[in-house]
């Protein structure tokens, strides 16, 4: 395998992770006990921790794979779920959290499962937590559970996969042909958290299963998302205050990170699937973002402490530095760098996937 040298300061993942997982939120830079754990952030700092192993093999990025591993496979429950929130004393305050949740810990399974750097214990664990989990997946009905859970299954091949993935992209697509008009392409009637894992989910899809609608739907609605989120020739994520309900226009704060992170690996995987260049130019100004090609024009990274400050707010840049900022960060730039020359000027010649 290919490794790049390391230039991602993992400082602040370091302070934010104790013997149990990554704290959830952090006071400025300081992880807030008071929050407690989830598995949401634990399942993407998994996720994290397995590309920065194969970016550069190191004790301390293992050492990081077994924690959030751990923590995802303690989260499980007997009826294969997860649960999500946890206090610092280590209690889960629900008998299972919700759907996306579930999602995110199948991506997260299987692209710990599909990295060829992990030792046999590790991915013996992943598969014997997948199949505890297949029971559930047929009753996901949440979007972006269903979109998390076919990025994760395409990672996880097998039969799980030809049997589940259809149903899935199906329904998807189902809430597209329902809410989609000539002006409004999209599957919902207002545009909320995470909006690019499902154009993202269905370029996947499409990828496995072959079908032009998964392909024509995953542009026409990724497409739809770009008009609305690249202005005046930057990233602007829509505001989780308001956010942006058909018919009106996106609320302008508070932007957050983890969008940034999204919008960038949905485009790449577009053109990884479809081969349009444009989609990496998308990918690399989705990425700006963090380094303050953005509404506010100033970086989101503290280089005094290696963490990402948590959005943008109407009064500025929000001073937090929780888990899902950095883990977004660090998700994003190891993919970029994937594909991208350093100085995100020259595209790779040779495509690699980010699975």
């Amino acid at each position: 395998m290919n490794r790049i040298k390391e230039k991602f300061d993992v400082t602040h993942i370091l302070r934010m992770t104790d013997e149990t997982g990554i704290f959830q939120h952090a006071r400025f830079s300081v992880p807030d006990p008071d929050k407690g754990y989830t598995t949401d952030d634990n399942a993407r700092a998994l996720i994290m921790a397995v590309m920065l192993h194969e970016n550069l093999a190191k004790a301390d990025y293992l050492s990081l794979i077994y924690r959030y591993l751990g923590f995802v496979l303690y989260a499980q429950n007997e009826k294969g779920g997860f649960r999500n929130f946890m206090t610092y004393s280590r209690q889960f305050t629900e008998e299972e959290g919700s759907e996306d949740c579930f999602g995110r810990c199948i991506w997260a399974l299987g692209y710990t499962l599909a990295s060829p750097a992990m030792p046999g214990g590790i991915k013996r664990a992943c598969a014997a937590a997948v199949k505890r989990a297949m029971s559930r997946i047929s009753t996901i009905t949440s979007l972006r559970g269903q979109a998390n859970t076919i990025i994760g299954l395409d990672l996880i091949g097998g039969t799980e996969v030809n049997h589940f993935m259809p149903v899935l992209a199906q329904s998807i697509l189902k809430q597209f042909d329902q809410y989609a008009s000539k002006e409004w392409r999209w599957f919902e009637d207002i545009l909320v958290y995470d909006n690019a894992i499902l154009p993202w989910a269905l370029f996947v899809a499409y990828r496995h299963l072959g079908q032009e609608k998964l392909l024509r739907t995953a542009q026409e609605s990724l497409k739809f998302l770009d008009q609305i989120t690249f202005r005046n020739g930057y990233f602007q994520a829509i505001g989780c205050k308001g956010w942006m309900v058909r018919g009106e226009k996106s609320a302008q704060y508070d932007e957050q990170p983890i969008e940034a992170c999204s919008t960038a690996l949905a485009h790449l995987v577009a053109y990884d699937v479809a081969g349009d260049r444009a989609m990496l130019e998308l990918a690399r100004q989705s990425f700006a973002w963090y380094l303050g090609k953005n509404s506010c024009g100033k970086s989101l990274i503290d280089v005094e402490t290696g963490g990402c400050f948590d959005g943008i707010t109407s009064d500025g840049i929000n001073q937090n530095q929780g888990a899902e900022s950095i883990v977004g960060y660090c998700m994003a730039n190891l993919s970029i760098e994937r594909y991208m020359a350093v100085d995100f000027g020259l595209c790779l010649e040779k495509k690699v996937s980010i699975r």
